[in-house]
């Protein structure tokens, strides 16, 4: 039977690390075009993949350009993103037969609610709230090896069969964040307006099954199976939307990093001692009115992942510095993000005053890069490149809108090198699709 990679040889904890780190982002929501970040927010932005700065005009305008708010005007959007999800890993062609087995994640369809506000407060001014949310998906893997005493910590799991990652029992992490963003906007000039959302932050997390790598912590009782842990913070977004000339329309938006607490439950997994911050992310757009019934959008956007410890800190950074770089410490090991750059293109068809249609693709970088270790992390954890939207507005009355969104997450099979077993292979399947419901009201 193979040795335990993290009780053999220092070298091998290289591979630990890696596989830990795979085990983390394979549970996260990751996105064409925004990592972990949801690539859209409300009704429009959903139907043109994300494609928002200077088009879009719901109430959801905080989650993208708070200064989008003032041209909204008075009107109210609620609705639900559902992920229709499937993710299988499998392991094969390991010099340990009972070592290669696959398992699908538990956990398929999840619900994402959205909702926002928008009122005009005379000529120049507006204020409203809107609220939305980042991660919101988790993995569940059931199964294990089957032979007992394969896992890589019997300290903490006794004879027990391995999971997929050495650990015992169900594996799996949860990330979900919640972000409520009042906003005020001011007019400046003539179709010009400035806006300020406070982000006040809120995210849900808890991870298990990865006792295998307790070991490599500083704080080896922090690190699986502690239960959910909450973390409260705080951040700011600032945009201005113009009108500069009379079919064209511009947009740029800034957020700041959300500087959060930490997970005290998981300060010894979570590089920064348990923090976990939103990072910082700004947008430009442009808007262009083709035809009086035809709009076309672009966006860029960048998203400084590198800048959050647990996310941009070196994969390799606990073994190189073992003793000065422990999981879970401020230079411990992260997921080795870099700043990700995302282009979109949207469009909308105005076919009649109560019905249009809308499209829109989005295109980004895989936010992890080709060096030691992160191979194993997109062999775990795909991340799409490329993701499209189709959907519709329709006002079935002069005041109510009734809005849909389909998105599909281009993905392939995964596969390459195991991090856990040296010499066998591992790949992941998955199927992401994404239907936005949504109404509004006009006021």
């Amino acid at each position: 039977m193979a040795k335990p990679c993290v009780k053999v040889v220092a070298a091998r904890h290289q591979l630990a690390v890696c596989a830990l780190m795979s085990g983390l982002l394979s549970s996260m929501s990751v996105q064409a075009g925004g990592g972990y970040f949801l690539p859209f927010y409300g009704g429009e932005t959903s139907q043109m993949a994300g494609t928002a700065t200077a088009i879009g005009l719901d109430s959801l305008a905080a989650s993208t350009n708070p200064g989008k708010l003032f041209a909204v005007g008075n009107r109210m959007d609620l609705g639900t993103n559902v992920a229709l999800l499937y993710r299988r890993i499998e392991r094969e062609d390991g010099p340990d037969p009972s070592l290669n087995f696959g398992t699908t994640s538990d956990n398929s369809i999840f619900f994402v609610p959205q909702g926002g506000y928008a009122r005009r407060l005379g000529e120049n001014y507006a204020l409203g709230v809107a609220m939305y949310a980042n991660g919101a998906l988790n993995t569940a893997y059931p199964g294990d090896t089957g032979v007992p005493s394969s896992n890589q910590n019997p300290s903490a799991c006794g004879d027990r069969p391995a999971n997929f990652l050495g650990g015992c029992g169900k594996l799996g992490v949860d990330l979900s964040q919640v972000i409520v963003a009042p906003t005020a906007a001011w007019q400046f000039a003539p179709g010009n307006t400035l806006g300020i959302s406070p982000l006040l932050a809120y995210q849900r997390f808890r991870a298990y099954g990865l006792q295998a790598f307790e070991p490599l912590s500083q704080n080896p009782g922090n690190v699986s199976n502690r239960g959910f842990d909450n973390a409260f913070g705080l951040g700011l977004r600032v945009g201005w939307y113009g009108e500069v000339l009379p079919r064209l329309t511009l947009g740029a938006a800034y957020a700041t990093k959300i500087h959060m607490q930490r997970f005290d439950r998981y300060r010894g997994l979570l590089a920064g001692d348990g923090h976990f911050d939103v990072p910082a992310n700004y947008s430009v757009g442009a808007a262009f009115r083709a035809t009086p019934d035809w709009k076309l959008a672009l966006d860029v956007q960048r998203i400084e992942f590198h800048e959050v410890a647990a996310l941009g800190n070196s994969l390799l950074n606990s073994l190189q510095d073992p003793q000065g770089a422990p999981l879970g410490s401020k230079r411990g090991s992260g997921f080795n993000w870099r700043n990700q750059t995302n282009y979109r293109i949207g469009t909308e068809f105005t076919l009649s005053p109560s019905l249009s249609i809308l499209g829109g693709l989005a295109y980004g970088k895989v936010p992890g890069d080709q060096s030691i270790g992160s191979v194993s992390v997109n062999t775990i954890s795909p991340t799409p490149t490329t993701t499209a939207s189709i959907g519709f507005n329709w006002w079935y009355t002069p005041t109510h809108e009734f809005q849909f969104a389909y998105t599909h997450h281009f993905f392939s099979t995964y596969d390459g090198p195991s991090a856990l077993v040296p010499g066998a292979t591992e790949s992941v399947d998955a199927h992401v699709d994404v239907v936005w419901i949504g109404w509004a009201k006009r006021f």
